[in-house]
């Protein structure tokens, strides 16, 4: 398991005026870019870092961070659950997405767990600063790679949201092995998950599409098929 890297707590006093920042990415050599960049801004420091999603929240109490950049995906637990769990004891943080995808799906599917900022890993630089520092303003950032891919993505023609935009990617994964028959330890194991996160994915894709069977989803993704890729 990749080392956790938190520091002592007389260290998080040093800078008292400073943005706290937790920094949670599976790449180790990215996470590090990113926190030599942050530790060269005067008004924010990293406060801890980590590539395991089920270690954020422990980390997130020990830390108290006001930011906390979120890899999207990440082993252990994914970058949306992870938010959903996050923001639910700890309201006043805010959360910036990373990723290497611009891609609809993913974007909604942060924005929907509660990140209020969404950077492309591509762009992790000067848009990373501008995300934490907007956020930090009760306003939500989107770097212009995602800026134009959510313009009109969220709303359809008729004034709701599209069901299929509200899956995510891992969720458009299970739904459309489960339209092929496959069971849930099947699905675990060609995705490389645990047959109970797969029951997760399929409560969460029935209760998001109102599809309450095998037989309604398979419907579903017969019916959608081109909207689901």
């Amino acid at each position: 398991m990749e080392p956790v890297f938190v520091l002592k707590s007389d260290m998080l006093r040093s800078q008292p005026f400073s943005t706290r920042i937790l920094l949670a990415d599976d790449h180790q050599m990215f996470r590090e870019a990113l926190c030599h960049l942050l530790q060269t801004q005067t008004d924010m420091e990293v406060v801890g870092q980590t590539g395991d999603g089920a270690q954020v929240l422990g980390m997130a109490r020990q830390c108290s961070p006001d930011v906390v950049c979120m890899d999207i995906s990440m082993p252990g637990m994914e970058g949306p659950e992870v938010t959903r769990q996050l923001l639910a004891l700890m309201p006043q943080v805010k959360v910036v997405a990373l990723s290497a995808y611009a891609d609809q799906p993913y974007v909604l599917e942060m924005l929907q767990a509660g990140a209020c900022g969404y950077v492309t890993k591509a762009e992790a630089s000067d848009e990373l600063l501008r995300a934490i520092r907007t956020v930090l303003q009760g306003r939500t950032y989107l770097c212009p790679d995602v800026a134009g891919v959510v313009a009109g993505a969220v709303v359809g023609q008729s004034g709701t949201a599209r069901p299929a935009a509200m899956l995510g990617a891992r969720e458009r994964q299970v739904l459309k092995l489960v339209a092929e028959g496959c069971t849930s330890v099947q699905i675990a194991d060609l995705l490389g998950i645990a047959p109970s996160t797969v029951e997760v994915h399929r409560r969460n894709i029935m209760r998001k599409l109102d599809r309450h069977s095998v037989a309604a989803l398979t419907r579903y993704v017969v019916n959608n098929e081109r909207g689901l890729r």
